[in-house]
């Protein structure tokens, strides 16, 4: 019996990431957003490192052609900044790695094994150094390239360099010139798709608490809730990319920006409602697992159901709002949308005095979460 719930939890698992696979395909494909930024820039990496290899190992005919393409792939970053910061991290710990792995093979006459113990053990303590930051790794690796590689000279040396620098300058090229990141769009596409989503989780549950088995789906509810953190976690990502993003960056000359991201304040604002929905999620999904937990009645869940569809409803109008859609209409919605709410939010709490005190602990708590999820969701203007 374990054994077959553990398969039943394995292949939920594997459901739930093959939906936000095709989610975040189909994203890429339809809509600008984190999903294509993510598609443009594995692109832009994987055609950097073809066009490194195209010089160094077709062109030059570089006998260690391969460290090209392997540094032109970690100079594409995220911003034009960071590739210009990190790629000088990066040169300059594997100018280190190829310089000690290859004095190493002239010191030892090639012994392979013997260079890998005068070689790596310095390396990986070198990596570790806070200013390769977390470049330090390609240290190691390049020794390892070097020393596996082959016979060291003076000449091999000053080519391993040399293919170094030329996968740092195609990458750093690539990703300055050819659709250079501007992040400024990132952050009110990342605060729509947590909007989006918001409204989608809300939909989901006011549905399935007016259903006979209410409590079914809780547990697919409460993961939903925990994307919607990490969906949280990726607009604070996106809000440091568009700071970071505009250093040295072309991009603001080269392509459209489009319209300056939403004020820091919605950033707190969405947390709060995360938090207010992780936290009511977490309740419903303990009710659903522990069987000594009297659960409210099913006039209780319903109405819990209206007032989670009124907030439904109002992030469906937040999430146009924030796509940049007319305001007049949308706040006329929006404000009617919030009266419904509280006043299924007030039946909510007269159905409460009338609950059985085994069940009240549990109905108190879902109707402290809905008030705080509606305080939370009322916009500053």
């Amino acid at each position: 019996m374990a054994l077959e719930t553990r398969w039943k939890a394995a292949w939920r698992w594997v459901g739930q990431e093959w939906a936000e696979v095709r989610r975040s395909a189909r994203s890429a494909r339809e809509e600008a957003g984190p999903e294509r930024d993510t598609l443009v820039q594995s692109l832009k990496a994987a055609a950097a490192a073809i066009a490194a290899w195209a010089v160094s190992g077709w062109w030059f005919q570089a006998p260690m052609a391969l460290l090209a393409p392997w540094t032109a792939i970690a100079m594409v970053g995220s911003t034009v900044y960071q590739s210009v910061r990190t790629g000088s991290q990066q040169f300059a710990i594997i100018a280190l790695g190829t310089l000690w792995a290859s004095a190493a093979m002239a010191f030892t006459r090639d012994q392979a094994m013997t260079a890998m113990l005068l070689t790596l053990p310095f390396m990986m303590l070198l990596g570790n150094y806070r200013r390769f930051g977390s470049q330090g790794l390609y240290g190691a690796t390049t020794a390892l390239f070097v020393i596996t590689g082959g016979v060291s000279s003076t000449s091999t040396v000053g080519h391993r360099l040399l293919e170094t620098l030329i996968g740092a300058v195609i990458g750093l090229l690539v990703n300055a010139f050819l659709l250079p990141p501007v992040h400024l769009r990132s952050v009110r596409d990342r605060l729509v798709r947590l909007a989006r989503e918001t409204t989608g989780l809300l939909g989901a549950m006011a549905e399935g608490l007016r259903e006979e088995e209410a409590l079914e789906a809780s547990e697919s509810w409460h993961h939903s809730a925990g994307g919607l953190v990490v969906s949280l976690q990726n607009v604070g990502e996106a809000r440091r990319w568009a700071m970071e993003g505009s250093r040295w960056n072309p991009g603001g000359r080269l392509r459209r920006t489009g319209p300056k991201p939403p004020p820091f304040a919605e950033d707190t604002r969405w947390g709060s409602v995360c938090t207010r929905l992780l936290a009511l999620t977490r309740t419903l999904q303990t009710i659903s697992d522990d069987e000594e937990l009297r659960p409210p009645s099913p006039d209780f869940l319903r109405l819990l159901a209206d007032v989670l569809g009124q907030a439904c409803l109002v992030c469906a109008v937040e999430t146009e709002l924030l796509s940049g859609s007319g305001a007049g209409e949308l706040h006329e919605r929006r404000d009617a949308a919030f009266t419904e709410a509280w006043s299924a939010l007030g039946s909510l709490t007269d159905t409460f005095h009338r609950q059985e005190s085994s069940a009240a602990a549990v109905g108190g708590e879902l109707l402290l979460e809905a008030r705080q999820l509606l305080t939370e969701l009322a916009p500053s203007v």
